[in-house]
């Protein structure tokens, strides 16, 4: 074995580790049923997946008794003997499929495997190797004493971690090495942490209800979860992965390349990205968690005490989790850890680890809000061939006059020279060139509406920290996108008023994707206004997916498209990656365009720019830098995945046209996006210079409605 390619930096692991008193009964069972389904010292298609010594020096056993340190004897055999068939699976499939490359035999072999677990009913297939006999065992074994709900979950993220893995052997048989984004978004999903928060619910016998599960916050919490024993994972395995098996999925390594340091270096950077993620757990669990029991304006308000100590003993699973995985590295034969032990997990290290820590966490609290940001024009040269609407000319003046007529030209947030100034119809003639006169009326419309709610938010809920207000404001929005033409209130504001007039303008059967669309981006909007308050710049992978969200890319997508796909196809991997690499490339050329106009003119502290330099802790110029990589990275991942990867999705002459007209309507909105910003005068310095600071309103009442007092006579009549 060569001698270890970097040293192993101090984790950040404020919990100490516990370990199960059942330990040695798992450790006889696990090793018992491998062996009973042919895991051990048989050959598989002429090659020995693990010997008896692999199996008694990876120490699964182990694992399972420090991550579910409270589980009853009965519960951490089942639990281990699921580790067992996980890590075996892998080095089933790495032997067989990675290193031959073997991928239309790895497609077939992974297609087999959701035989075997059915989420209803019983399993009719009769099972052909290991791998399959220990799936059908395990889920007969599992699902029965679970709800439904937690029963496709689970389906859904071991499927996810199966099928994935083609995923890592297509980048294998190319030589291509993932972005830091995607390599992230889809470690989550190969690295198994999902399915593994999945079995914690199981072993604390707490499924967190479904109203719950689907929030926000625990989304965040399961995300933190797995990015945190992922990253902690690529550092201990980089030696075996890297440097014996050619593996490319491995987040040290996707730092060395992307961000052009060194091995060592790279290292560093991931403790720094995985202390970040569990700063991000810490916060959210102590702060979101809470207030959406008490929220009442969430819809689960109804939350009864049994259930939020389930989430609660969830939550507390997941931190175990942490604790225990870490201190198996530390001692597993399967890692490189040389050195490393006595680092983080144990009681002793609590404070030398928090302690280590603490400059990364004060350092996001640090920000001095409207300091000068000198940073020049970004200059993006991005091959998007740009398509505008020959209604551009006309459609102009008519979005001025709905403006006008909607109350949006206020004179608080908005005034006539500055909504000319951002020429949102251009913005939609870039991305919807094929629109009708009229449809792209609507379109402009939408992105006027939500750019003038984007400034009304901070400016009538953020200096004041009104969050309630802010909270209040969006609790009466989707009144007024009613399904099936019911009746509106009458609107309020103008951001109410400019919605109203929206709706029914809108296609039908666009409204509820819209909708959608729509709630997702205002509440997101809340997060960015509580980071405010707390003076508290977002942690990088935080940041980057509730971007896509604060910008309404989604929403804009739906704008731009000319048909729906079929739920079906839109839910395929291939097209999840098209819109979300085009929806950053979208974002973060809007971060580097309006870095001087959000840091120094409005005190913000949601843009990339300014999360990379805190992330990195780096000058300026570098953070703008490697955003501008990144943009590049994404655009080069969309052209990728439309290129290997949808083809795979074409079962026939109609679905071919469909996802290759799904194609050119994104390309088309990231030209139409893009050109915007290089266009629009609303970046420029002669505008910002007419901007005026991020205040209070000018000391008079706050909250919704604030700004309706001053220009009441200038919403529509009626209304």
């Amino acid at each position: 074995m060569p001698d270890q390619p970097f040293v192993l930096p101090e984790f950040y692991m404020p919990h100490p580790a516990r370990l199960n008193p059942h330990l040695d009964r798992a450790r006889e069972h696990s090793k018992a049923w491998a062996r009973e389904f042919a895991m051990i010292d048989v050959p598989q298609h002429g090659t020995v997946i693990w010997t008896e010594h692999d199996l008694d020096s990876h120490d699964y056993a182990l694992l399972c008794a420090y991550t579910h340190p409270d589980a009853g004897a009965e519960e951490l055999d089942l639990i281990t003997d699921w580790y067992v068939w996980v890590f075996y699976f892998d080095d089933h499939f790495l032997e067989l499929y990675k290193r031959t490359g073997d991928i239309e035999s790895a497609r077939g072999y992974l297609d087999r495997l959701d035989l075997f677990m059915p989420a209803e009913g019983e399993i009719t297939a009769t099972p052909e190797n290991p791998v399959e006999r220990g799936l059908a065992d395990l889920w007969t074994r599992t699902v029965p004493h679970r709800s439904a709900g937690w029963r496709r979950r689970f389906a859904d993220s071991t499927k996810a971690l199966l099928d994935e893995s083609l995923w890592e052997l297509a980048n294998i048989n190319e030589g291509r090495l993932a972005n830091p984004i995607e390599y992230v978004e889809m470690r989550r999903k190969v690295g198994g942490a999902p399915w593994s928060a999945n079995l914690v619910e199981h072993s604390v016998h707490a499924e967190v209800p479904g109203e719950i599960a689907a929030s926000r916050p625990m989304e965040v919490l399961r995300d933190c979860f797995a990015d945190a024993v992922h990253l902690r994972n690529d550092l201990f395995s980089y030696q075996r992965e890297v440097q014996d098996e050619g593996e490319l999925s491995n987040g040290v390594l996707v730092f060395e390349k992307f961000l052009g340091l060194s091995t060592q270096q790279a290292a560093d950077a991931v403790n720094d990205l995985i202390t970040s993620r569990l700063h991000q757990f810490e916060h959210t669990a102590l702060t979101e968690v809470p207030a959406l029991f008490e929220d009442p304006l969430f819809e689960g308000r109804c939350v009864d005490p049994a259930a939020r100590a389930a989430t609660f003993a969830y939550v507390k699973g997941l931190q175990d989790w942490q604790s225990g995985g870490h201190e198996w590295h530390l001692r597993s034969s399967r890692y490189m850890n040389e050195g490393a032990r006595g680092l983080g997990g144990s009681a002793s290290s609590i404070f030398s680890s928090v302690l280590a820590t603490a400059p990364q966490r004060l350092r996001a609290h640090s920000s001095t809000p409207f300091s000068a940001a000198g940073l020049p024009r970004p200059s993006l040269d991005l091959p998007l061939p740009l398509r505008l609407s020959p209604h551009l000319s006309e459609a102009r003046d008519r979005n001025v006059d709905w403006a006008r007529r909607t109350g949006l030209l206020d004179g608080v947030v908005w005034d006539e020279r500055q909504l000319r100034a951002a020429d949102l119809p251009r913005y939609a003639a870039g991305i919807h060139p094929d629109a009708t006169a009229d449809a792209l009326d609507v379109t402009s419309g939408w992105l006027t509406w939500r750019t003038y709610a984007d400034d009304h938010y901070p400016l009538a809920f953020g200096a004041t920290r009104d969050l309630a207000g802010a909270k209040a404001a969006n609790f009466r929005l989707p009144a007024f996108m009613p399904a099936d033409g019911a009746p509106m209130p009458t609107p309020m504001t103008p951001l109410e008023a400019g919605l109203a007039d929206l709706w029914p303008r809108t296609p039908a059967e666009r409204r509820p994707a819209v909708r959608r669309a729509v709630e997702a981006m205002t509440s997101s909007w809340l997060c960015e206004l509580a980071n405010q308050a707390q003076n508290r710049i977002p942690d990088p992978i935080d940041y980057v997916e509730m971007r896509r969200r604060t910008f309404g890319a989604d929403l804009t997508m739906q704008l731009a498209r000319g048909h729906a796909l079929p739920t079906a196809l839109h839910r395929a991997r291939p097209v999840q990656t098209l819109e979300h690499a085009a929806a950053d490339v979208a974002c973060l050329a809007n971060d580097l365009y309006s870095y001087r106009k959000e840091i120094q003119y409005e005190g913000e502290l949601h843009n990339a720019v300014l999360v990379v330099r805190n992330f990195l802790d780096c000058p300026v110029e570098r953070a703008a830098e490697v955003v501008t990589d990144l943009v590049h990275a994404r655009l080069a991942e969309f052209d990728h995945a439309a290129a290997t990867e949808l083809p795979a999705l074409y079962r026939d002459d109609a679905t071919e046209r469909t996802l290759l007209g799904f194609v050119r309507e994104l390309r088309d909105w990231l030209a139409g996006t893009v050109h915007w910003h290089q266009t629009s005068a609303r970046y420029t310095e002669p505008e910002l210079g007419c901007r005026p600071a991020a205040v209070p309103v000018f000391g008079g009442p706050t909250g919704i409605g604030t700004s309706s007092l001053r220009i009441s006579s200038l919403l529509p009549a009626g209304r």
